[in-house]
């Protein structure tokens, strides 16, 4: 079943898109933050350059052509700012925006190296920086191409004519401006290398650990499916036998030998009380599955809904003590079916196996959100089963099958863009706590027809 069909006006990709965006869209997340990344580093690199500049000119005393030098500064600055933009503008970030970004720092390099001393200059060796980010960021081909781009203007610095010598002078050791030079690069490189890249490569684990997470909720999704078609099918098989039964325990109720016997009729009276029991379960997977006219959603509140639930439980389940405290203050009109009820029911029935003798069930409102909190005094959750909550078959009930309630139950929550979460109680027992955006199940002004 599929609960988006309670609300015409919200589709599944409106919904995940407005709960969570990262969950459609994660490749792109990705893609802006590693340019979020390149805007710092080109930052980084206008407060370098403009310093570096200044230091060669009025420090060192080297005749630069400074007005080509800081207008090519200003360039930079104005491509980062033009970047900024682009991305608030919340415009996707591609292979090739990135590829641009970098192309872009090659050149305002290369031209800032040629009124520099060109191939001489030692700062020629911040080329290996944009390829280092380039093998992070870019698809093979691009970085290829890169690599290409970058040993063009190499070859292009030391081919043209230069209008600075910087002697290596290697023999004065550090008093020699050039081995300064390299070792302020060396530096620069190396401090720059490890912290984007760690940035970076935090990014990708990130994205990787999402998709890793949307892949695990896709194969629940489908196993959910998988197990919806084969209840629904059972369902089918089972409705004709349940229905002779019931027949021929109306037709024993009225026959002689059980008539007589007041403990028999006891007995064929239970029997068929668990028989219409099963019907009913029975009935509820095909609502479920859309295969009767009960499939449509019934209007109705948030305090009617949730008194009728836990009702129809507790008259079913009959636990000895039920303690029910409904704290969720104006009543809010909202759509349900019975896979909200299916939901509930799967937690309660958990509590109940747990702590047979005493249940809590508590219902506030936090904003936007339908809080249920079912409580109980059994032996708790074990480590494992917290860590993996939700999961099919983790259960502690030692039966096959175990878990599948609860499995669901986290499903349908996640499916309304809500959440179940559990943990074990100081004084003892459990707690499992049922969040539900009321915008998933609210009935508008709109839909009051």
């Amino acid at each position: 079943m599929d609960p988006f069909r309670n609300q015409p006006s919200l589709s599944r990709t409106t919904y995940l898109q407005a709960t969570d965006p990262g969950r459609l869209d994660d490749g792109n997340a990705t893609g802006r933050q590693n340019m979020l990344q390149l805007i710092q580093l080109r930052w980084i690199a206008v407060l370098g350059q403009v310093m570096t500049i200044l230091v060669a000119q009025f420090v060192l005393d080297l005749a630069l052509p400074l007005n080509t030098m800081l207008a090519l500064v200003l360039l930079l600055v104005l491509f980062n700012v033009g970047s900024m933009l682009f991305l608030r503008a919340g415009n996707p970030v591609s292979n090739t925006q990135l590829f641009v970004a970098l192309l872009a720092d090659v050149g305002i390099l290369t031209a800032q190296l040629h009124f520099s001393g060109g191939a001489s200059n030692p700062f020629i060796f911040l080329f290996l920086l944009q390829l280092t980010l380039a093998a992070v960021l870019l698809t093979p081909r691009s970085t290829w191409i890169m690599m290409g781009i970058t040993s063009a203007c190499f070859a292009w610095l030391a081919l043209s004519k230069q209008t600075l010598i910087l002697p290596p002078a290697h023999e004065q050791g550090l008093n020699s401006l050039y081995v300064l030079g390299m070792l302020v690069c060396f530096t620069l490189n190396a401090a720059l290398i490890m912290v984007f890249m760690t940035r970076i490569s935090r990014n990708l684990r990130m994205r990787d650990t999402h998709l890793a997470a949307m892949r695990q909720a896709a194969a629940e999704e489908e196993h959910i499916v998988r197990m919806g078609l084969l209840a629904s099918g059972a369902a089918h098989e089972l409705g004709t036998p349940l229905s002779t039964m019931a027949v021929i325990l109306g037709d024993w109720q009225h026959m002689l030998p059980f008539t007589k016997n007041p403990e028999l009729l006891q007995d064929i009276d239970e029997m068929q009380t668990q028989v219409m029991r099963c019907k009913a379960i029975v009935t509820g997977i095909l609502v479920s599955a859309g295969k009767t006219r009960g499939d449509s959603p019934t209007e109705t509140t948030v305090h009617q809904f949730l008194d009728q639930v836990l009702e129809q439980w507790r008259l079913v389940r009959q636990p000895r003590q039920m303690l029910y405290d409904n704290r969720f203050g104006p009543d809010v009109r909202i759509v349900s079916d019975s896979a909200l009820q299916q939901m509930i029911g799967n937690v309660l029935d958990n509590a109940l196996e747990a702590s047979p003798d005493w249940l809590r069930v508590e219902v506030t409102r936090e904003d936007d959100l339908l809080v249920l909190t079912v409580k109980d005094a059994g032996p708790g959750f074990a480590p494992e089963m917290l860590a993996h909550l939700g999961q099919p078959y983790n259960s502690n009930k030692g039966k096959p099958g175990g878990g599948l309630g609860l499995f669901l139950s986290v499903n349908v929550a996640r499916t309304l863009g809500g959440s179940i979460t559990a943990q074990n109680l100081l004084s003892g027992g459990a707690s499992v706590t049922l969040l539900l955006p009321l915008s998933a199940i609210k009935l508008e002004k709109g839909d009051d027809h």
